[in-house]
């Protein structure tokens, strides 16, 4: 009788009965997860700042903050009849809302690999792949949400302004509207490169996972680095979190405080971080409205006055206005040796000191490369009335964008300079399969 079986070859390449409904299946489930915890996140951030009472907006408004949290644009636009012309624009990333949906997405995106003692690149591809399309498609449902229209009302009957009362009888009129709605294709490219990004940093920063064997040889060198920048940005965000919490406990307005930690936080804590190691930032703030940030940055912001120049936010602008800034540069030296000694400690014993400080400077560079970026911050919102013209008390205009290379640059500087500190520190430490080695 002729035997039926596959050759050893065949037999091993062939996926395993109902590996691709597995697959799918785990796929979704970390896909749904991502979306509900950034749902969570940004429904309490936009509760704590009040967006539960606007009219019949609430549920737009929050798919609104997840499209934006997972790199979609949402167009602003705005309707004031034939008497009047607005503008608005916003680019930005709720960044806390961003972090937590990478960690649980991530998360779930390894747990079926931890227990594999090898995985194949056929499986490694299908499992991504899997979740790529299924979060495309939910970006896509829920871009189809985010779509609504408030009505704007200007008038109030303040006495000591005729004027903008005029202004607001005029617009009322008309029933004056400002909205916003989805760009579903911009949305659908930036949430492409934002979930392979989270697949690829998954990867890198994980110590268990196995990779396919012609990627082994680069686990050694990049992961250690990979973790250790991970873990800075996750202890600038539990150290900001801390002091806000503090500031809502001691300072008031707790509300607002915690709005800005559920829908801003990494925002801040990225920004000071790249500030603490040498970089900058550019930016205004004009009119009645800013940064729900520290004082301390809008006033940096606000600093140019009426001038068409950017302000530059850095450590010495900073500084001057509050001392207290002084402090992210000793704060950026302890965090970041730290994790350096951290990437040093997972590495292998046989890794020499330059190599360290190579792996962790190029590493630092990438990250803030990535970081910084996402800090951006552009909004703008113009009235003009009967062609006069923009008034300032009716819109405003709030920019911050980041020098990237220079931060970028300084990240490479810093992360030489302290990897090399953060290996000579693990040299001492014993570790697995140790020996001697020269610099």
């Amino acid at each position: 009788m002729t035997s039926s079986r596959l050759p050893t070859s065949a037999r091993s390449s062939a996926p395993p009965s109902g590996l691709y409904a597995r697959v799918v299946l785990q796929a979704l489930a970390a896909v749904v997860a991502g979306f509900a915890a950034m749902g969570v996140v940004a429904g309490l951030g936009l509760w704590a700042a009040g967006a539960a009472d606007l009219p019949g907006g609430f549920t737009a408004v929050l798919a609104a903050v997840v499209v934006m949290a997972s790199g979609g644009k949402v167009e602003l636009s705005g309707d004031a009849g034939a008497l009047a012309g607005t503008q608005a624009e916003l680019t930005a990333m709720p960044l806390t809302v961003t972090l937590v949906g990478a960690l649980v997405t991530g998360f779930c995106f390894l747990r079926p690999l931890r227990h594999h003692a090898v995985t194949s690149a056929r499986e490694l591809l299908l499992r991504a792949a899997s979740v790529v399309v299924l979060w495309l498609a939910a970006l896509a449902g829920v871009s189809a949400l985010a779509r609504h229209d408030f009505p704007l009302t200007l008038g109030g009957g303040n006495a000591q302004d005729p004027l903008m009362d005029l202004f607001g009888d005029l617009l009322d009129a008309v029933n004056p509207t400002v909205g916003f709605r989805t760009d579903v294709g911009p949305t659908l490219f930036y949430g492409l490169l934002w979930i392979l990004g989270v697949l690829a940093v998954a990867l890198l920063v994980s110590r268990r996972t196995p990779l396919p064997l012609r990627l082994v040889r680069y686990q050694e060198p990049v992961r250690p680095a990979a973790f250790a920048m991970l873990l800075l940005l996750l202890a600038y965000v539990v150290v900001g979190l801390v002091v806000g919490i503090v500031v809502a406990a001691t300072k008031g307005h707790a509300a607002e405080t915690f709005a800005v930690l559920l829908l801003g936080l990494p925002n801040i804590t990225w920004l000071a971080l790249g500030v603490g190691i040498g970089g900058s930032w550019q930016g205004k703030a004009e009119g009645p409205f800013g940064l729900p940030m520290p004082q301390i940055l809008d006033a940096v912001l606000r600093g140019g006055g009426d001038s068409p120049d950017l302000s530059t936010v850095d450590l010495s602008s900073l500084a001057a206005q509050d001392a207290r800034a002084w402090w992210l540069l000793p704060i950026a030296a302890v965090l970041v040796l730290a994790v350096a000694f951290v990437a040093a400690v997972r590495s292998p014993a046989r890794t020499r000191l330059w190599q360290h400080a190579l792996h962790l400077g190029v590493a630092f560079a990438l990250t803030m490369l990535v970081a910084a970026p996402v800090t951006l911050v552009e909004a703008r919102f113009g009235l003009s009335v009967l062609g006069i013209g923009d008034l300032d008390s009716l819109g405003g205009e709030v920019v911050l964008r980041p020098d990237v290379w220079k931060t970028a640059g300084f990240g490479l500087l810093w992360g030489l300079v302290l990897g090399f500190l953060g290996g000579l520190l693990a040299s001492r430490v014993r570790r697995k399969g140790e020996i001697d080695h020269d610099t």
